[in-house]
C-alpha cells in the first residue's frame, strides 16, 4: 500500500471518528476555552464550536468568564456549519428561549408576577431578560411617576407582569408600574389607618407648588396649603419650607376614602389671638410695623399673624390725604387700640389719639 493510500485511509478513519452534525440540531460538548465574549466548545466534530456572548445570553452586560468554566459540559443548538472556514456557530440562548416562551405564556395567562434583569435601555423603555426571552417594558409603565432616565436600573432585578404576549412575532411586553401601584396603595391604606384629625406628625416636604406644599407622611401625601403655613401672611411657600425639609404638621382634615389629608403649621397654642382681650384691649398702646398700605389706611402687624387697621383719619392730628404720603411698608408705628372685635378679629388703631393726649399733657404742664 502506497503512502498516499495510507494517508487517505487515515483521513477517512479520522473523519469517521467524528460525529455528524446538522443545523438546528442540539448537541452537547465540553468547554475548552472561555473569554469575556466567546466560548470554544469541543462538540466531537472535526471543528470546534464557537458560542459568542450574543448567542449565550440576551443579557449583554455579562462577562462569560463569570458564568462558564473550562471543562464544563454545555448543551447548545447548531446554528451554522461552515466546513470551509472550520467554524460551527452555536447558540445556548435559543434553546432556553424556546422553553422560556412556554413558561412566560403560562405566567401571562395566569397573570403571575415575574422578575428579571434589566439588560439595556432602549428607545421608549427597557429590555428585561427572563428565561433568555427579551421583554420590553415601556417607560410609561416602568414606575408610578414618569422617569426620564432609566440607566440606573441596568443590571438590577425588577418585578413585573406580562401584559402582551405574541410568541409568533416574538413580542413580549411587561408592566412594572401596576405592581408598584398595588404596593403604593397598600402602603397608603396602612398609613391612613394611623392618621386622624388632630394628630401631630413629622413629615418630609416632597414638593412645592404656588399654592402650598405636599408633605410625605410615612407613605401618604398631605397638602399643606399656603394659608396654613403661618399665622401671618405668606405669599410664597418657599418663604416657610423647602423640599426635603422635615416639618412637624397638624392634621386638620383626613378623608380616608378619597385619600386626602389637609395639614397645617398653625398650632392652636401658638394662635396670636390667644388672650387678645388682654393684649389688645381698647386703650392699650401697641407697637408694630406697617405691613401694607391702602387708600383708606395702613395695616399694622402688631404681632405675627395679627394686623390692625390704622385708618387714614387716625394717622396724625394733621390732615393726611394718602397713607403713603407719610408711611412706608416696614415703618415702625406706635398707636392706641381704639377698637377690638374678637368675633370678626378686627382691631382699630389711632396715632392721632396718642398725639392729642400728648398735646393735652404738655398744655397742662405749661
Amino acid at each position: 500500500m502506497s503512502d498516499l493510500q495510507t494517508a487517505v485511509s487515515f483521513e477517512e478513519l479520522l473523519n469517521a471518528s467524528f460525529v455528524e452534525i446538522k443545523t438546528r440540531e442540539v448537541v452537547k460538548g465540553k468547554v475548552i476555552e472561555v473569554t469575556p465574549n466567546e466560548i470554544i466548545v469541543n462538540i466531537g466534530y472535526k471543528a470546534d464550536g464557537v458560542l459568542t456572548k450574543e448567542e449565550y445570553s440576551n443579557n449583554q452586560s455579562i462577562d462569560l468568564t463569570d458564568h462558564v468554566k473550562v471543562g464544563e459540559s454545555i448543551e447548545t443548538l447548531v446554528m451554522r456549519v461552515n466546513d470551509r472556514d472550520g467554524v460551527v456557530n452555536l447558540s445556548r440562548k435559543r434553546i432556553l428561549m424556546n422553553e422560556g416562551y412556554k413558561a412566560i405564556k403560562v405566567a401571562y395567562e395566569n397573570k403571575e408576577k415575574m422578575s428579571g434583569i434589566v439588560s439595556e435601555v432602549v428607545k421608549g423603555g427597557v429590555i428585561v431578560v427572563k428565561f433568555e426571552v427579551p421583554i420590553f417594558i415601556p417607560q410609561s409603565r416602568f414606575d408610578i411617576a414618569y422617569r426620564e432616565d432609566l440607566h440606573q436600573f441596568v443590571g438590577q432585578e425588577i418585578s413585573f407582569v406580562i401584559t402582551e404576549f405574541n410568541e409568533r412575532r416574538r413580542k413580549v411586553v411587561g408592566n412594572r408600574r401596576v405592581l408598584l401601584q398595588v404596593e403604593h396603595d397598600k402602603k397608603v391604606k396602612e398609613a391612613l389607618e394611623n392618621i386622624n384629625v388632630g394628630d401631630r406628625i413629622l413629615g418630609t416636604v416632597k414638593s412645592l407648588t404656588k399654592y402650598g406644599a405636599f408633605v410625605d407622611l410615612n407613605g401618604v401625601d398631605g397638602l399643606l396649603h399656603i394659608s396654613e403655613m403661618s399665622w401671618g401672611i405668606v405669599t410664597n411657600p418657599m418663604q416657610v419650607v423647602k423640599e426635603g425639609q422635615e416639618v412637624n404638621v397638624l392634621v386638620k382634615e383626613c378623608d380616608k376614602e378619597k385619600k386626602k389629608i389637609a395639614l397645617s403649621l398653625k398650632f392652636p397654642e401658638e394662635n396670636p389671638w390667644n388672650n387678645a382681650e388682654d393684649k389688645f384691649a381698647e386703650g392699650n398702646v401697641v407697637t408694630g410695623k406697617v405691613a401694607r398700605l391702602t387708600d383708606f389706611g395702613a395695616f399694622i402687624e402688631i404681632e405675627k399673624g395679627v394686623d390692625a387697621l390704622l385708618h387714614v383719619s387716625q394717622i396724625s392730628v394733621n390732615h393726611v390725604k394718602q397713607p403713603a404720603d407719610v408711611l412706608s411698608v416696614g415703618d415702625e408705628v406706635t398707636a392706641k387700640v381704639t377698637l377690638l372685635n374678637l368675633d370678626e378679629r378686627k382691631i382699630g388703631l389711632s396715632v392721632k389719639e396718642l398725639e392729642l393726649e400728648k398735646q393735652q399733657a404738655e398744655s397742662q404742664e405749661a
